[in-house]
Protein backbone atom coordinates (compact mmCIF):
# COMPACT_ATOMS: atom_id res chain seq x y z
CA UNK A 1 0.00 0.00 0.00
CA UNK A 2 1.48 3.75 -0.80
CA UNK A 3 2.81 5.43 1.99
CA UNK A 4 3.91 9.08 1.83
CA UNK A 5 5.73 11.42 4.23
CA UNK A 6 6.85 14.56 4.83
CA UNK A 7 9.65 14.62 7.57
CA UNK A 8 10.82 18.47 8.00
CA UNK A 9 13.84 19.34 9.98
CA UNK A 10 14.08 22.19 12.22
CA UNK A 11 15.79 24.54 9.86
CA UNK A 12 12.88 23.99 6.92
CA UNK A 13 10.41 25.42 9.27
CA UNK A 14 12.32 28.43 10.40
CA UNK A 15 12.56 27.02 14.16
CA UNK A 16 15.17 27.42 16.29
CA UNK A 17 16.23 24.34 17.84
CA UNK A 18 16.88 26.36 21.37
CA UNK A 19 13.67 28.01 21.01
CA UNK A 20 10.79 25.47 20.27
CA UNK A 21 10.19 21.60 20.40
CA UNK A 22 11.24 19.03 17.46
CA UNK A 23 7.49 18.71 16.22
CA UNK A 24 8.45 15.44 14.95
CA UNK A 25 10.10 13.87 17.83
CA UNK A 26 7.48 15.36 20.43
CA UNK A 27 6.71 12.09 22.06
CA UNK A 28 2.78 12.06 21.59
CA UNK A 29 1.99 8.97 23.55
CA UNK A 30 2.47 10.34 26.45
CA UNK A 31 0.11 13.22 25.40
CA UNK A 32 -3.61 12.85 25.75
CA UNK A 33 -5.55 12.76 23.03
CA UNK A 34 -10.01 13.37 22.73
CA UNK A 35 -11.46 11.50 19.88
CA UNK A 36 -14.07 13.78 17.92
CA UNK A 37 -16.63 12.82 15.61
CA UNK A 38 -16.88 14.94 12.81
CA UNK A 39 -20.35 14.85 10.80
CA UNK A 40 -21.52 15.15 7.51
CA UNK A 41 -23.55 18.57 7.28
CA UNK A 42 -25.73 18.51 4.21
CA UNK A 43 -26.77 22.06 3.69
CA UNK A 44 -27.44 22.59 7.16
CA UNK A 45 -26.91 26.65 6.86
CA UNK A 46 -26.82 29.05 9.36
CA UNK A 47 -30.66 30.47 8.22
CA UNK A 48 -31.98 27.12 8.07
CA UNK A 49 -30.97 26.47 12.10
CA UNK A 50 -33.20 29.50 12.65
CA UNK A 51 -36.09 28.31 10.70
CA UNK A 52 -39.19 26.15 11.62
CA UNK A 53 -37.54 23.38 9.36
CA UNK A 54 -35.20 22.66 12.13
CA UNK A 55 -37.41 20.27 14.12
CA UNK A 56 -38.47 23.39 16.08
CA UNK A 57 -35.39 23.94 17.88
CA UNK A 58 -35.51 27.53 15.71
CA UNK A 59 -36.26 29.00 19.05
CA UNK A 60 -33.97 27.57 21.61
CA UNK A 61 -31.16 28.51 18.86
CA UNK A 62 -32.17 32.23 17.95
CA UNK A 63 -31.97 32.88 22.07
CA UNK A 64 -28.46 31.37 22.39
CA UNK A 65 -28.73 27.68 23.02
CA UNK A 66 -25.79 25.33 22.07
CA UNK A 67 -26.14 23.03 19.21
CA UNK A 68 -25.06 20.30 22.10
CA UNK A 69 -27.72 21.53 24.34
CA UNK A 70 -30.15 19.42 22.42
CA UNK A 71 -27.53 16.92 20.45
CA UNK A 72 -26.38 15.57 23.75
CA UNK A 73 -27.45 11.80 23.21
CA UNK A 74 -24.14 9.35 22.58
CA UNK A 75 -23.93 8.74 18.62
CA UNK A 76 -25.42 11.93 18.07
CA UNK A 77 -23.43 13.17 15.21
CA UNK A 78 -22.61 9.74 13.87
CA UNK A 79 -26.19 9.30 13.84
CA UNK A 80 -26.96 12.88 12.33
CA UNK A 81 -24.10 12.23 9.45
CA UNK A 82 -24.83 8.88 8.69
CA UNK A 83 -29.06 10.22 7.82
CA UNK A 84 -27.52 13.17 6.20
CA UNK A 85 -25.04 11.80 4.01
CA UNK A 86 -28.23 9.92 2.25
CA UNK A 87 -30.09 12.56 0.92
CA UNK A 88 -33.18 14.45 1.71
CA UNK A 89 -33.96 17.64 2.77
CA UNK A 90 -30.60 19.06 3.41
CA UNK A 91 -29.00 16.90 0.96
CA UNK A 92 -30.40 17.86 -3.03
CA UNK A 93 -27.10 16.10 -4.45
CA UNK A 94 -25.82 12.73 -2.58
CA UNK A 95 -22.05 11.41 -3.24
CA UNK A 96 -22.17 8.00 -3.83
CA UNK A 97 -19.86 5.88 -1.11
CA UNK A 98 -19.34 9.55 0.94
CA UNK A 99 -18.99 8.42 4.44
CA UNK A 100 -21.23 10.17 7.39
CA UNK A 101 -19.19 11.02 9.56
CA UNK A 102 -15.16 10.34 10.96
CA UNK A 103 -13.26 9.91 13.81
CA UNK A 104 -10.57 12.31 14.38
CA UNK A 105 -8.12 11.71 17.64
CA UNK A 106 -6.62 15.52 18.42
CA UNK A 107 -3.93 15.99 20.84
CA UNK A 108 -2.00 19.31 21.89
CA UNK A 109 1.00 20.61 23.39
CA UNK A 110 2.82 24.04 23.44
CA UNK A 111 6.35 25.32 24.70
CA UNK A 112 7.33 29.07 25.13
CA UNK A 113 7.26 29.39 21.44
CA UNK A 114 4.73 27.61 19.72
CA UNK A 115 1.49 25.54 20.08
CA UNK A 116 1.34 21.98 18.17
CA UNK A 117 -1.99 20.08 17.31
CA UNK A 118 -2.29 16.83 16.22
CA UNK A 119 -4.88 14.99 14.02
CA UNK A 120 -5.56 11.67 13.32
CA UNK A 121 -8.34 10.11 10.83
CA UNK A 122 -8.84 7.33 8.37
CA UNK A 123 -9.20 8.04 4.58
CA UNK A 124 -12.01 6.90 2.76
CA UNK A 125 -9.65 6.05 -0.46
CA UNK A 126 -6.97 3.43 0.15
CA UNK A 127 -4.52 5.93 -1.13
CA UNK A 128 -3.89 9.84 0.38
CA UNK A 129 -5.96 12.60 -1.46
CA UNK A 130 -2.54 14.41 -2.54
CA UNK A 131 -3.69 14.59 -5.86
CA UNK A 132 -5.11 18.11 -7.13
CA UNK A 133 -6.69 19.85 -10.30
CA UNK A 134 -4.86 19.65 -13.27
CA UNK A 135 -4.31 21.06 -16.59
CA UNK A 136 -4.91 18.95 -19.09
CA UNK A 137 -3.82 19.77 -23.47
CA UNK A 138 -6.49 18.23 -25.35
CA UNK A 139 -4.42 18.31 -28.53
CA UNK A 140 -5.50 22.52 -29.19
CA UNK A 141 -5.45 24.00 -25.84
CA UNK A 142 -4.92 23.49 -22.09
CA UNK A 143 -8.63 23.49 -19.88
CA UNK A 144 -8.72 22.63 -16.21
CA UNK A 145 -9.17 18.71 -15.01
CA UNK A 146 -10.43 17.01 -12.38
CA UNK A 147 -13.46 18.58 -10.23
CA UNK A 148 -14.49 18.00 -6.33
CA UNK A 149 -17.15 15.70 -6.15
CA UNK A 150 -19.98 17.79 -5.60
CA UNK A 151 -19.45 19.76 -8.71
CA UNK A 152 -22.21 18.34 -11.27
CA UNK A 153 -19.66 17.61 -14.22
CA UNK A 154 -18.82 14.86 -12.08
CA UNK A 155 -21.88 14.14 -10.32
CA UNK A 156 -23.30 13.57 -14.23
CA UNK A 157 -19.34 11.58 -14.58
CA UNK A 158 -18.29 13.97 -17.23
CA UNK A 159 -15.33 14.86 -15.34
CA UNK A 160 -12.86 12.82 -12.81
CA UNK A 161 -13.04 13.84 -9.10
CA UNK A 162 -9.82 15.08 -8.03
CA UNK A 163 -9.45 17.11 -4.95
CA UNK A 164 -7.09 17.20 -1.98
CA UNK A 165 -7.72 16.51 1.33
CA UNK A 166 -7.83 19.17 3.74
CA UNK A 167 -7.48 19.56 7.65
CA UNK A 168 -8.94 23.21 9.40
CA UNK A 169 -9.02 24.88 12.55
CA UNK A 170 -11.84 27.50 12.99
CA UNK A 171 -10.47 29.51 16.77
CA UNK A 172 -12.49 32.28 18.41
CA UNK A 173 -11.28 33.91 21.66
CA UNK A 174 -14.64 34.75 23.04
CA UNK A 175 -15.02 37.67 21.14
CA UNK A 176 -17.06 36.37 18.31
CA UNK A 177 -20.92 36.33 19.22
CA UNK A 178 -22.31 33.11 19.47
CA UNK A 179 -19.26 30.87 17.87
CA UNK A 180 -19.46 29.33 20.93
CA UNK A 181 -22.79 27.91 20.69
CA UNK A 182 -22.92 27.38 16.59
CA UNK A 183 -19.60 27.11 16.03
CA UNK A 184 -19.01 26.65 12.20
CA UNK A 185 -22.47 27.42 11.29
CA UNK A 186 -22.11 30.91 11.95
CA UNK A 187 -20.25 31.17 9.37
CA UNK A 188 -22.35 28.62 6.84
CA UNK A 189 -24.83 30.70 5.35
CA UNK A 190 -27.53 29.99 2.25
CA UNK A 191 -26.49 32.36 -1.03
CA UNK A 192 -22.82 30.24 -0.50
CA UNK A 193 -21.55 27.88 -3.25
CA UNK A 194 -23.13 24.35 -3.27
CA UNK A 195 -25.75 25.63 -0.90
CA UNK A 196 -29.40 26.25 -1.24
CA UNK A 197 -30.09 29.96 -3.31
CA UNK A 198 -26.28 29.80 -4.41
CA UNK A 199 -25.53 33.18 -5.74
CA UNK A 200 -25.53 34.33 -9.31
CA UNK A 201 -22.82 36.20 -11.21
CA UNK A 202 -25.54 38.84 -11.48
CA UNK A 203 -26.20 39.16 -7.47
CA UNK A 204 -22.66 39.55 -6.86
CA UNK A 205 -22.07 41.97 -9.86
CA UNK A 206 -24.73 44.15 -7.92
CA UNK A 207 -23.58 43.93 -4.11
CA UNK A 208 -21.25 46.89 -2.67
CA UNK A 209 -19.70 44.98 -0.28
CA UNK A 210 -18.26 42.16 -2.36
CA UNK A 211 -17.33 45.04 -5.80
CA UNK A 212 -15.25 46.81 -2.89
CA UNK A 213 -13.49 43.64 -1.62
CA UNK A 214 -13.07 42.17 -4.83
CA UNK A 215 -14.98 38.97 -4.67
CA UNK A 216 -16.88 37.23 -7.36
CA UNK A 217 -18.51 34.71 -5.43
CA UNK A 218 -19.62 33.91 -2.18
CA UNK A 219 -18.22 32.36 0.65
CA UNK A 220 -17.64 31.90 4.73
CA UNK A 221 -18.74 35.03 6.31
CA UNK A 222 -19.81 36.35 10.12
CA UNK A 223 -23.61 37.63 10.81
CA UNK A 224 -21.93 40.57 12.40
CA UNK A 225 -20.90 41.82 8.67
CA UNK A 226 -24.51 41.86 7.56
CA UNK A 227 -27.02 44.76 8.10
CA UNK A 228 -30.06 41.50 8.26
CA UNK A 229 -27.40 38.54 9.59
CA UNK A 230 -29.72 36.01 7.10
CA UNK A 231 -29.21 37.77 3.50
CA UNK A 232 -25.82 37.77 2.56
CA UNK A 233 -26.41 40.84 0.15
CA UNK A 234 -27.07 43.08 2.33
CA UNK A 235 -23.31 43.63 3.62
CA UNK A 236 -22.16 46.50 5.78
CA UNK A 237 -19.77 49.61 4.77
CA UNK A 238 -16.34 48.43 4.48
CA UNK A 239 -15.46 51.32 7.28
CA UNK A 240 -17.60 49.07 10.04
CA UNK A 241 -16.51 45.96 9.30
CA UNK A 242 -12.90 47.17 9.84
CA UNK A 243 -14.47 48.33 13.13
CA UNK A 244 -15.43 44.41 13.94
CA UNK A 245 -12.50 43.09 13.00
CA UNK A 246 -10.34 46.15 15.07
CA UNK A 247 -12.04 44.67 17.47
CA UNK A 248 -11.39 40.94 17.74
CA UNK A 249 -14.45 40.07 16.30
CA UNK A 250 -12.94 37.48 13.45
CA UNK A 251 -12.33 33.29 13.18
CA UNK A 252 -8.81 32.90 13.16
CA UNK A 253 -8.40 29.73 10.22
CA UNK A 254 -5.86 27.64 9.81
CA UNK A 255 -6.09 25.13 6.50
CA UNK A 256 -3.49 22.60 6.21
CA UNK A 257 -3.64 21.11 2.54
CA UNK A 258 -2.43 17.88 0.96
CA UNK A 259 -1.39 19.50 -2.34
CA UNK A 260 -0.95 22.94 -1.78
CA UNK A 261 0.56 23.47 1.52
CA UNK A 262 1.89 19.58 2.38
CA UNK A 263 4.43 19.97 -0.20
CA UNK A 264 6.21 22.76 1.28
CA UNK A 265 5.71 21.52 5.58
CA UNK A 266 3.00 24.22 6.23
CA UNK A 267 -0.16 25.22 6.70
CA UNK A 268 -1.96 28.35 5.50
CA UNK A 269 -3.35 30.95 7.44
CA UNK A 270 -6.53 32.86 7.29
CA UNK A 271 -9.66 34.29 8.78
CA UNK A 272 -13.64 34.38 8.24
CA UNK A 273 -15.19 37.61 8.92
CA UNK A 274 -17.37 39.41 5.86
CA UNK A 275 -15.59 36.85 3.54
CA UNK A 276 -13.05 33.80 3.79
CA UNK A 277 -10.13 35.72 3.43
CA UNK A 278 -6.43 35.24 3.41
CA UNK A 279 -4.05 36.78 5.95
CA UNK A 280 -1.79 39.44 4.84
CA UNK A 281 1.04 38.60 2.63
CA UNK A 282 1.46 35.60 0.39
CA UNK A 283 0.27 32.09 0.69
CA UNK A 284 2.31 29.11 -0.38
CA UNK A 285 0.32 28.42 -3.37
CA UNK A 286 -0.52 30.43 -6.68
CA UNK A 287 -2.48 29.24 -10.22
CA UNK A 288 0.20 27.81 -12.49
CA UNK A 289 -2.43 28.76 -15.29
CA UNK A 290 -1.92 32.41 -17.32
CA UNK A 291 -5.15 33.92 -17.12
CA UNK A 292 -4.33 34.82 -20.97
CA UNK A 293 -3.14 32.42 -22.69
CA UNK A 294 -4.81 29.52 -20.23
CA UNK A 295 -1.23 27.31 -20.97
CA UNK A 296 0.45 26.79 -17.90
CA UNK A 297 3.08 29.20 -16.21
CA UNK A 298 5.41 26.62 -15.26
CA UNK A 299 6.01 22.48 -15.64
CA UNK A 300 7.96 19.93 -14.42
CA UNK A 301 11.76 20.32 -14.74
CA UNK A 302 12.77 16.91 -16.42
CA UNK A 303 15.77 16.47 -15.51
CA UNK A 304 15.05 16.27 -11.72
CA UNK A 305 12.09 14.30 -11.94
CA UNK A 306 12.35 12.29 -14.89
CA UNK A 307 8.77 13.90 -16.60
CA UNK A 308 7.32 17.35 -18.00
CA UNK A 309 3.75 16.00 -17.52
CA UNK A 310 2.31 13.19 -16.80
CA UNK A 311 -1.08 11.11 -18.15
CA UNK A 312 -4.42 10.28 -15.79
CA UNK A 313 -2.79 6.61 -15.66
CA UNK A 314 0.09 8.35 -13.31
CA UNK A 315 -2.54 9.32 -10.93
CA UNK A 316 -2.47 7.99 -7.45
CA UNK A 317 0.95 6.43 -8.82
CA UNK A 318 2.90 9.15 -6.90
CA UNK A 319 3.05 12.35 -5.29
CA UNK A 320 3.25 14.98 -8.20
CA UNK A 321 3.72 18.28 -6.14
CA UNK A 322 4.87 21.25 -8.84
CA UNK A 323 7.39 22.56 -6.36
CA UNK A 324 8.96 26.39 -7.96
CA UNK A 325 12.10 25.81 -6.13
CA UNK A 326 12.98 22.46 -6.25
CA UNK A 327 11.27 20.59 -9.70
CA UNK A 328 9.59 23.62 -11.40
CA UNK A 329 10.99 24.67 -14.95
CA UNK A 330 9.06 27.86 -16.59
CA UNK A 331 6.89 26.14 -19.22
CA UNK A 332 7.57 25.84 -22.97
CA UNK A 333 5.07 25.84 -25.34
CA UNK A 334 7.13 24.29 -27.91
CA UNK A 335 8.09 21.06 -25.78
CA UNK A 336 5.98 18.59 -27.86
CA UNK A 337 2.39 18.41 -25.99
CA UNK A 338 0.56 15.80 -26.96
CA UNK A 339 -3.29 15.03 -26.20
CA UNK A 340 -3.72 13.80 -22.59
CA UNK A 341 -0.52 15.57 -20.96
CA UNK A 342 -1.31 17.35 -17.67
CA UNK A 343 0.54 19.81 -15.09
CA UNK A 344 -0.58 20.90 -12.11
CA UNK A 345 -2.91 23.65 -12.15
CA UNK A 346 -1.31 25.18 -8.70
CA UNK A 347 2.32 25.84 -8.02
CA UNK A 348 3.31 25.23 -4.83
CA UNK A 349 6.22 27.54 -3.06
CA UNK A 350 7.69 27.81 0.48
CA UNK A 351 10.29 30.37 -0.38
CA UNK A 352 7.42 32.79 -2.05
CA UNK A 353 5.30 32.63 1.27
CA UNK A 354 5.64 35.75 3.17
CA UNK A 355 3.84 37.75 5.48
CA UNK A 356 1.01 37.06 8.12
CA UNK A 357 0.19 33.83 5.47
CA UNK A 358 3.39 32.81 6.07
CA UNK A 359 2.71 32.03 9.87
CA UNK A 360 1.75 28.50 9.97
CA UNK A 361 3.87 25.03 9.55
CA UNK A 362 3.10 21.69 9.64
CA UNK A 363 4.35 18.18 9.01
CA UNK A 364 2.15 15.12 8.02
CA UNK A 365 2.03 11.73 7.00
CA UNK A 366 -0.01 8.91 5.49
CA UNK A 367 0.29 4.92 6.35
CA UNK A 368 -1.97 2.47 6.44
CA UNK A 369 -5.22 4.84 5.42
CA UNK A 370 -4.53 7.22 8.26
CA UNK A 371 -3.49 11.07 8.05
CA UNK A 372 -1.16 12.09 10.52
CA UNK A 373 -0.58 16.05 10.44
CA UNK A 374 0.94 18.23 12.83
CA UNK A 375 0.06 21.67 13.00
CA UNK A 376 2.56 24.50 14.53
CA UNK A 377 1.12 27.75 15.39
CA UNK A 378 3.58 30.27 17.07
CA UNK A 379 2.37 31.65 19.90
CA UNK A 380 1.08 35.33 20.68
CA UNK A 381 1.21 36.74 16.92
CA UNK A 382 0.72 40.56 17.14
CA UNK A 383 -0.97 40.08 13.33
CA UNK A 384 -3.96 42.41 12.89
CA UNK A 385 -5.68 39.43 11.17
CA UNK A 386 -4.13 36.47 13.51
CA UNK A 387 -5.94 35.04 17.18
CA UNK A 388 -2.82 35.15 19.49
CA UNK A 389 -2.33 31.65 21.50
CA UNK A 390 -1.27 32.62 24.95
CA UNK A 391 -0.65 30.10 27.88
CA UNK A 392 -3.55 29.91 30.81
CA UNK A 393 -6.34 30.75 27.88
CA UNK A 394 -9.27 28.63 26.43
CA UNK A 395 -10.45 29.06 22.74
CA UNK A 396 -13.47 28.07 21.26
CA UNK A 397 -12.38 25.73 18.19
CA UNK A 398 -13.67 23.86 15.20
CA UNK A 399 -13.07 21.38 13.26
CA UNK A 400 -13.56 19.90 9.89
CA UNK A 401 -11.65 17.44 7.30
CA UNK A 402 -12.27 16.98 3.52
CA UNK A 403 -11.75 14.24 2.34
CA UNK A 404 -12.81 11.26 -0.48
CA UNK A 405 -11.91 14.73 -3.31
CA UNK A 406 -14.81 16.82 -2.21
CA UNK A 407 -14.46 20.38 -1.04
CA UNK A 408 -17.09 23.31 0.12
CA UNK A 409 -20.21 21.90 2.55
CA UNK A 410 -19.00 18.06 1.65
CA UNK A 411 -16.51 17.64 4.26
CA UNK A 412 -17.20 16.47 8.04
CA UNK A 413 -17.79 19.24 10.84
CA UNK A 414 -17.34 19.17 14.55
CA UNK A 415 -19.91 21.02 16.73
CA UNK A 416 -17.69 23.70 18.15
CA UNK A 417 -15.04 22.50 21.33
CA UNK A 418 -12.53 24.52 23.20
CA UNK A 419 -9.23 23.83 23.70
CA UNK A 420 -6.98 24.85 26.75
CA UNK A 421 -3.26 25.96 27.16
CA UNK A 422 -2.61 24.98 30.36
CA UNK A 423 -5.76 26.87 32.01
CA UNK A 424 -7.25 25.69 34.95
CA UNK A 425 -10.90 24.23 34.45
CA UNK A 426 -12.64 21.60 31.82
CA UNK A 427 -12.10 21.62 28.18
CA UNK A 428 -12.73 19.31 25.29
CA UNK A 429 -8.96 19.44 24.48
CA UNK A 430 -6.08 20.32 26.70
CA UNK A 431 -2.73 21.09 25.18
CA UNK A 432 -0.06 19.63 27.54
CA UNK A 433 3.23 21.99 28.30
CA UNK A 434 6.15 20.61 26.90
CA UNK A 435 9.56 20.44 28.77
Amino acid sequence: MKKTALVVGLAALGIGAAQAADPAKINWAKIPAATLTLFYPGQSSYEWLRSDAHKGASKEVKRGDSCTSCHDEEDAEKDLGEKLVKGGPLEPSPVKGKSGYKDVKVQAAYDSKNAYLRFQWKTDNAFPGTEHQYLRFDGHEWKVFGYPKLDKPVQDGAEMGIYEDRMSVMIDDGKVPGFAQQGCWLTCHNGQRDMPKQFTKDEVAANALLQEIKKNDVRKYLPETRTDPSDWKTGKSVAEVEKIKAAGGFLDLIQWRAHRSNPVGMADDGYVLEFRLGDAGKDMFSGNADPKTHQPKYMWDAAKVGYKSITVDKLHQADHFLIREKNAVPFDPNAGWKEGDMVPDYLVSRADASGSAADNNAIASWKDGVWTVVMIRPLALTNADDKALKPGTVYNVGFAVHDDNITTRGHQVSFVKTLSLGAKGKADIKAVKLP
